[in-house]
């Protein structure tokens, strides 16, 4: 015979699963459609009854609901969709009623956050609160399958502060983003979507679901690219996701002038603009970053409804342009670009010139110190390099090799070998490919001069590898066809924290393998 517990468990859970079948609204989130110069709607969640029957309304936020925006202003919305439920009342136990909100006791009243899913969740805690019987043809969202899924919804139902309002307001959250929340607190299920996943973190980590918290940053860092990594970057920073934060800084560092000079860059908020400004490490030319601040002046002088005249620009910056190394240029790159820019004073741009031609240097505003980059790291797969007489020769034919790393890396260039028979001139073609999809190349010269040592040759931009996939890079070199040839190849080489596997690849024509051949280096940055 089935106990009282095992009947209790059986009608919550015959509850829940009417939340698996909901209708489209809540299966799938849709994206959210922006609307220029406003604010994300917000919801509310109403209970118009709190006896034994009560409808629940989930709508955009009536008039009495104001959201400050940036420039002072309001925004409210009215439409409405109501749904109705009948609601079973079971009396609360002590324990329900003892909920410390405090920061002093966080562990004990967030037990949520110690269960992996909400089924989890409500079996073990049917007795803490009152649940629902739904009756009803469209699905809303209740008190029990909230309180059950967040701490912070617990203690407004169920805790010593719980005021017992007829009206519940949900601020400030998209209505994409809170649809995702309810549909992961209804059936475990996480849908995220690139339009969404910020809005949805934001709304995770404001009502305390750690479980999709992690399932949204975990999302990130896996679409995280230059292009978005100023962005994140912010956002992290405002989330206070540390992993994430290193996430954002390994791409800027390695792949500095595709990250600054992105659309992105120039969304971020200023207090981001002085750390990136302030960081060391960046990869790229002084030039590059010059001009990523000036476009960044440029789009905050729109967002602020300024005119972009040289002194607003010069406002907005703030201390930011003394941020700029630009002494650090070369006397070339400041005159055909700084020098020529509206947004250095005529006796700045003097004393610049100055600094560059004279023996009696003038002070100047502007850090002088070059930035220390990134340092390439090369990963050397054979264990000795040999020449015979006719043994290798280029011919114009592709070497190639693949390989996979075990942690996420930035692929530079590669190291070559060159003439066995002197100084020599070669023309070389490099690529590399995941999949057969190119993901760059680049047509160069090198001058080899006669020695065993390999030669770099490098991409436009480092690219992003990521871990446990294989990729193939290729090299097709016209010169002096005899050449130097790696012998004694490792499958497996320890490189710092990174470990490389090698493997042959199809795509090789002239005789380069695992075991001996061209490519003898991998050149990158982690």
């Amino acid at each position: 015979m089935p106990t009282a517990a095992d009947c209790l468990h059986g009608r919550i859970m015959k509850c829940l699963t009417f939340f698996l079948l909901l209708p489209e609204t809540l299966k799938k989130s849709k994206k959210s459609v922006k609307h220029p110069g406003k604010l994300p709607v917000c919801y509310e969640i109403v209970t118009l009854s709190l006896k034994k029957k009560m409808a629940a309304e989930l709508y955009p936020a009536s008039t009495n609901t104001n959201l400050p925006h940036s420039n002072g202003t309001t925004v409210t919305a009215a439409k409405k969709s109501i749904v109705q439920v009948s609601r079973t009342v079971t009396p609360c136990t002590a324990a329900a009623t003892q909920q410390n909100i405090s920061n002093n006791n966080v562990e004990t009243a967030n037990w949520q956050s110690s269960h992996p899913t909400l089924r989890e969740s409500t079996q073990d805690n049917t007795q803490k609160m009152s649940f629902l019987h739904y009756s009803i043809p469209s699905p809303s969202p209740s008190q029990y399958v909230l309180a059950v899924g967040s701490s912070v919804f617990c203690a407004m139902f169920y805790g010593d502060l719980a005021e017992g309002k007829s009206e519940i307001n949900i601020p400030d959250v998209e209505p994409a983003a809170f649809l995702i929340l309810l549909k992961y607190m209804y059936s475990d299920e996480i849908d995220l979507e690139a339009d969404t996943v910020l809005a949805t973190l934001y709304a995770a980590k404001k009502y305390i679901v750690p479980a999709l918290a992690k399932a949204c940053v975990t999302f990130l860092e896996t679409s995280l690219e230059a292009k978005n990594a100023c962005v994140l970057l912010s956002q992290s920073r405002l989330f206070e996701e540390p992993e994430l934060t290193q996430r954002c800084w390994e791409v800027i560092d390695a792949q500095a002038e595709l990250a600054l000079r992105s659309e992105g860059f120039c969304e971020i908020d200023q207090q981001t603009l002085e750390i990136i400004l302030t960081r060391e490490t960046l990869n790229t030319k002084e030039a590059v970053v010059f001009e990523a601040v000036l476009n960044w002046a440029v789009a905050e002088c729109k967002r602020q409804g300024l005119g972009i005249t040289t002194r607003n620009k010069r406002s907005v910056l703030g201390k930011a342009l003394y941020m700029v190394r630009i002494p650090s240029m070369s006397l070339e790159e400041f005159a055909n670009g700084a020098a020529q820019s509206d947004i250095l004073t005529l006796e700045e741009t003097h004393n610049i010139f100055l600094w560059y031609t004279a023996a009696n240097k003038p002070e100047l505003e502007f850090p002088q110190v070059k930035r220390q980059g990134l340092t390439p790291q090369r990963c050397h797969r054979f264990q000795s390099s040999a020449y015979r007489s006719n043994q290798w020769r280029y011919r114009g034919r592709c070497d190639s090799i693949q390989f996979a790393v075990d942690k996420r890396i930035f692929i530079a260039g590669l190291g070559l070998y060159g003439s066995s028979g002197g100084k020599a001139e070669y023309s070389v073609k490099i690529e590399l490919k995941r999949q057969g999809t190119t993901l760059a190349q680049n047509l160069t010269k090198f001058v080899s001069d006669g020695s065993s040592s390999t030669f770099s040759v490098w991409f436009e931009h480092p690219v992003q590898v990521e871990q446990d996939t294989f990729y193939t890079v290729s090299a097709v070199l016209d010169g002096n066809e005899l050449s130097y040839f790696g012998q004694e190849g490792m499958t497996e080489v320890q490189c710092g924290k990174v470990t490389f596997q090698f493997q042959c690849s199809s795509d090789s024509t002239n005789g380069t393998g695992v075991q001996g051949g061209q490519i003898p280096e991998l050149v990158f940055y982690a």
